[in-house]
């Protein structure tokens, strides 16, 4: 039984100063014209004694191994917290900087390079948000609620296909006067309510969600780390009705208040909770690319089938998923001459090893993957073991989609845009579970 359990919050803005360029949506030279809701980096930090955990949630698309190996090393420099136990994860905004160098980018003049001043202003204030949450650690307790995320989005492909709505919420708050130190959430979802169109620096729904929370449930300022869950296939395309800024609001809002009902009800909060970190890094397999001429051919194709449908008025929604189809053909020709060129090596080497990372508090178990990968993935671990949940886009990126079986043979925009065949994903269910079950083993001594 943990003697003293402690946990500290903070957040610190991330937001650049300057015009940045807004990564996620090819073709398009969208640089920022100004800030429409500020980004944050919301760390999290939790001791039991023995054990210190630290976890931070970013306002941004993507975080690499580099990056995440530099901030590790700035975070234990300044709290003695081990490397092994910072977790990292992009909230995987489309309305932030880009972070990161896409192999599948490389010919598209629309995209420039990393701004790497930016990269170390946001390196330096991820540093600083985790050194706060440990200066304002004290006495506290955790509790855990479920809230339902029906209605802001569905699978991407097939609204009525897999999805997971379940939201797990984390309230740590303090032992003696029980004011909220940090909420923690988990959301399936991609954070695309905003699209190409819009040039004003944004968090999207996720910022919203945070804004309701603080005001209704948390209090001024009280952290919100918003963790993405595997979102590869999800999407609020089918629940929007227009791609705005009250549209994000609306479903954020939407959000927030599913986390409200789901904390306002009977959490048992624990004040004693053991903490422990499991890890592993594997191998992933990359995928084949076709010839160019091959992959050339059915960039035609794509096109031409979007036009169609342009042209044929079909609907806002199923136009954007032939525009995404249109995205992920060209992203497999731009890979297939990487490929012909040599390029590709290099890129799975910045990937692996993928970092699987494990973090125990009390009864409840939080899995980290990195990439992007379709949320069957995370239903094969949330079916197996309760109370676990998965964080994805963690501790780096795989360059592209991590599909299922079924999509990599359907095709499509997120099987089009991958480096990594789609064994990967099960290899990462598979050595996740096998990391649990020696995590089971190992934490059934009197510690805990």
């Amino acid at each position: 039984m943990a003697a003293s359990f402690m946990a500290g919050a903070a957040a610190v803005e991330i937001t650049p100063q300057d015009s940045q360029f807004l990564y996620g949506y090819p073709h398009v030279r969208r640089f920022s014209t100004g800030v429409h809701d500020s980004l944050f980096c919301s760390a999290l930090y939790l001791a039991d004694g023995k054990v210190e955990l630290m976890m931070l949630a970013t306002d941004i698309i993507f975080i690499s191994k580099r990056i995440a190996r530099a901030v590790r090393e700035q975070i234990q420099a300044a709290t003695g917290v081990a490397p092994e136990n910072v977790l990292i994860s992009a909230t995987h905004t489309h309305s932030g900087p880009i972070t990161v160098d896409y192999l599948s980018n490389e010919r598209d003049d629309a995209v420039p390079g990393v701004d790497q001043n930016y990269i170390c202003l946001m390196q330096e204030r991820m540093s600083r948000a985790a050194e706060q949450a440990r200066k304002n650690a004290a006495r506290a307790q955790v509790g855990l609620a479920l809230a339902d995320s029906t209605g802001i989005g569905t699978n991407r492909r097939d609204p009525s296909g897999p999805a997971d709505h379940q939201v797990p919420v984390l309230m740590v708050r303090s032992l003696l006067e029980e004011k909220f130190i940090a909420c923690m959430l988990v959301c399936s979802m991609h954070p695309t309510v905003l699209h190409e169109d819009s040039t004003l620096i944004s968090a999207d729904f996720p910022g919203m969600t945070r804004k309701y929370l603080q005001e209704h449930v948390l209090g001024d300022g009280v952290p919100v780390l918003h963790h993405t869950g595997p979102a590869g296939n999800q999407s609020p395309r089918h629940v929007t009705t227009a791609n705005t800024f009250a549209e994000a609001e609306r479903l954020g809002v939407l959000l927030g208040r599913a986390v409200e009902r789901a904390v306002s009800s009977d959490i048992v909060y624990v004040s004693d909770p053991c903490l422990q970190c499991l890890r592993s890094e594997i191998g992933l397999p990359r995928k084949p690319f076709p010839p160019v001429a091959a992959a050339q051919s059915a960039l035609d194709q794509a096109a031409a089938r979007l036009e169609r449908l342009r042209s044929e008025k079909a609907d806002r929604q199923a136009i954007r998923t032939a525009e995404c189809d249109w995205f992920g053909a060209e992203e497999t020709w731009s890979l297939a001459l990487a490929e012909q060129e040599g390029k590709v090596a290099a890129a799975v080497r910045n990937c692996l090893p993928a970092e699987i990372q494990i973090f125990k508090i009390g009864p409840w178990t939080w899995v980290a993957w990195p990439g992007e990968l379709f949320v069957e993935y995370a239903l094969q671990i949330k079916q197996a073991f309760a109370r676990t949940f998965v964080i994805s886009l963690a501790n780096g990126e795989l360059q592209g989609y991590i599909v299922t079986a079924e999509a990599a043979a359907a095709g499509g925009y997120e099987a089009s845009n991958a480096l990594f065949s789609h064994i990967s994903g099960q290899l990462l269910v598979d050595e996740t579970k096998s990391l649990l079950i020696r995590g089971m083993s190992h934490g059934s001594g009197p510690r805990c």
